[in-house]
């Protein structure tokens, strides 16, 4: 089968676990699913692996729907020969697909076709034989009412032999493999646009040149925003006669009048055509790279912050803060529900301080609180500080909440419908508070596009980026799981094979029968049949259920292999559940069938020692340096407290309790060379930075990672 070698091809998977990748996917199966439940089948892919897989087959995908394209638009011209047909089925990329089209795609307006229509093609011909010293005289034969005398006749020839040119597959591969290796990227300024306000960001590129092969993806983006906003012109640039040379070498036979006409068409196809095309090519190949690296980031980055540590299910009082307008106050209940909510006004200009303490405190003691998280926003290091200064009857835990994206959910669908009687600022509030308890189940809420953990985000292709964002929080739902009885719309919507229209029907189902007791009542749901359930049962949760294993990544497909081990033990199902030492006797290998192999039978065991164990840390308290509140009260030199809020490929963004994140450099992350970022530091890792440079002007803070003794 195709597909299956052109995956082989770029993967060092085995053809048995393609095949049967392969196989599952067109069976509808998820990634998460196919990962978790069908190891033995796939040879024990993981999630990124099986993605590769997913990958690769669009790209073939793609690829034959445009051969068929071609083939079809070559065929009605009457043009495709077996030969030809053959070729076309061969390529493998999309760029030789392309450049054996073009012959077949001209336009009736190239300089070349008005060559041809005014009879010049022979002419062109005799030329290329390079066998002629009077190649003038040849072309005085020639002269039409169109062509009027011999230069414009070897003209229109040396077009037609200039398109040829640029026909030619082996001199497109050998310019393409030239501007790849050493194509310069180089930047000027718009004189008038050199002072402007907006452009000094991107000053660094007013004159700038660098290979192209050597530009990280970062600095790329960068250069096309650059660009693109009208600030610098971007131009590529190779040694442009070493690339006519290279060209001349594979044509010129002879050293006559016909081999000076070839060099001039040589020189145009060049210029006109070849070059034109394939820097565009060049820069289009390298956009998409650098999109990729950048989506890679986002990625990453959106994963640690879903996988955030959860406080869990407390009693949370969140604050939105803000100075004129007050700060919303909002009593969450241990499911999250919104309890009470009212304003309080502590900072100028009110200043009610001393109002605002009395009402926070007999919140704290109406509702039982158990921690308060306040927003990351405006008055946030004013507000901690005022919290901190309560003395509270019982110890209350303080936590500072990253707001990124806050709004953009306040004033959604999901958001008014969730309390359609509330403002968007108590939504805002209550938004703060869930993402303490669970990070995961309030983000999901989120376009992830909005949460502010990438780079040049609105700049990369927008299509991929969705797609890969998606695929990241499945991932992160599926592999932490849900509690279908408490679970939102939209976090059961990422539940694999669940999806948007399934996720409302198990809430109204929920809503109008009361809590699931089984994962076999899910059935009940409507349009929910098998394949649904088969794909989303081992992800859902029923805490407190009929049946004990409802509450872990065991699929209902395997409670009888459970049954059957508690049995031969001779105990209660129950009791084999969390006993680690019964479970370490167990011989698994007496429980292997033509289904269930020893990793799917490994994966069991681990899930009943600790059966709906959440993977993620703890939430942690965390507090700021409280002498710096500004970006002047910063000296080099100072050690702070921070968290990490954007990764980079260039580096991490820091937190260290003002307005303006810090940077450090990937050279200030260790002593020696760092591959990944994220090898190093965390999203929303808390610590110890040490401030190497404070650029107030540029609001610029440079950081070094604090090496812990």
């Amino acid at each position: 089968m195709q597909l299956i070698r052109f995956i082989l091809k770029r993967t060092q998977f085995s053809e048995k676990s393609v095949e049967n990748t392969i196989a599952l996917l067109y069976e509808d199966c998820t990634i998460p699913f196919i990962s978790r439940y069908r190891k033995e089948r796939t040879g024990n892919l993981d999630e990124v692996q099986i993605g590769e897989i997913v990958k690769f087959k669009a790209e073939f995908e793609a690829l034959e729907k445009r051969k068929l394209a071609i083939i079809k638009a070559i065929k009605e011209q009457g043009l495709l020969t077996p030969e030809l047909q053959s070729k076309l089925q061969d390529c493998e990329n999309l760029n030789s697909l392309e450049d054996l089209y073009i012959p077949f795609k001209k336009s009736k307006k190239t300089k070349a076709e008005v060559a041809r229509k005014n009879g010049l093609e022979p002419l062109a011909k005799i030329i290329m034989t390079q066998r002629s010293d009077e190649i003038e005289f040849i072309a005085s034969k020639y002269l039409t009412n169109q062509v009027q005398n011999e230069d414009e006749a070897l003209e229109g020839a040396r077009h037609i032999i200039s398109e040829w040119i640029n026909e030619r597959t082996d001199i497109r591969n050998q310019l393409r493999n030239q501007l790849e290796r050493h194509a310069l990227l180089n930047c000027k300024v718009i004189k008038t646009k050199k002072d402007n306000e907006k452009a000094q960001k991107f000053r660094d590129y007013f004159d700038w040149s660098e290979l192209l092969n050597r530009c990280p993806s970062h600095r790329f983006l960068a250069i096309s925003r650059a660009e693109k906003e009208g600030f610098i012109r971007v131009k590529i640039e190779i040694d442009d006669d070493r690339a006519l040379d290279k060209i001349e070498r594979r044509i010129l036979k002879s050293n006559n009048a016909c081999a000076s006409q070839i060099e001039m068409a040589i020189a145009d196809a060049y210029k006109r055509l070849l070059f034109p095309s394939l820097s565009n090519e060049l820069l289009k190949n390298a956009k998409e790279k650098a999109d990729a690296e950048a989506i890679q980031v986002f990625s990453k980055n959106l994963k640690q912050l879903l996988l955030g540590a959860p406080l869990g299910a407390k009693r949370i009082l969140a604050i939105d803060p803000g100075f004129r307008t007050g700060c919303k106050v909002v009593c969450l209940d241990a499911q999250g529900d919104l309890k009470h909510n009212e304003t309080i006004y502590p900072h100028a200009p009110q200043n009610d301080s001393a109002g605002a303490i009395k009402k926070i405190s007999s919140l704290v003691d109406a509702h039982k609180i158990e921690a308060i998280a306040i927003g990351n926003g405006t008055a946030s290091r004013e507000t901690e500080h005022l919290v901190k200064r309560i003395r509270f009857k019982n110890p209350i835990e303080v936590f500072v909440v990253s707001e990124a994206g806050a709004s953009i959910y306040s004033a959604s669908k999901i958001a008014r419908d969730e309390f359609p009687n509330y403002d968007v600022t108590v939504r805002g509030a209550v938004s703060i508070g869930r993402r303490l308890a669970d990070p995961l189940a309030e983000l999901v809420k989120i376009d992830a596009k909005s949460i502010g953990v990438g780079q040049y985000q609105h700049d990369v292709d927008q299509s991929r980026l969705k797609t890969s964002l998606e695929t990241v929080v499945e991932s992160c739902v599926n592999s932490v799981g849900v509690n279908i009885n408490t679970a939102s719309v939209p976090l059961l919507s990422y539940v694999s094979g669940i999806g948007p229209k399934l996720a409302e029907n198990i809430v109204a189902h929920r809503n109008e029968y009361g809590a699931f007791k089984s994962r076999t009542e899910i059935k009940k749901v409507p349009r929910l049949g098998g394949k649904a359930f088969e794909q989303g049962a081992g992800f859902l949760r029923i805490k407190e259920g009929e049946n004990p294993l409802d509450d872990s990544a065991v699929h209902p497909e395997s409670y009888s292999i459970v049954e059957k081990m508690a049995k031969d033990k001779g105990i209660p199902l129950s009791k084999i559940i969390g006993n680690k030492s019964i479970l370490q006797s167990i011989d698994i290998a007496r429980y292997c069938d033509e289904n269930t192999g020893i990793p799917t039978l490994q994966d069991i065991l681990e899930e009943l020692e600790k059966p709906g164990l959440d993977r993620r840390e703890k939430a942690k308290v965390f507090a700021f340096n409280q002498n710096i509140r500004q970006i002047t009260d910063l000296q080099v030199g100072q050690l702070l407290p921070g968290i990490v809020n954007n990764i980079t490929n260039f580096g991490c963004f820091v937190d260290i309790g003002i307005k303006e994140s810090g940077l450090i450099h990937v050279s200030n992350l260790a002593d020696s060379y760092v591959k990944d970022v994220n090898e190093h530091v965390s999203l929303h890792e808390q610590i110890i930075v040490k401030v190497l440079d404070v650029d107030v002007p540029r609001k610029r803070i440079q950081l070094a990672l604090h090496k812990k003794d």
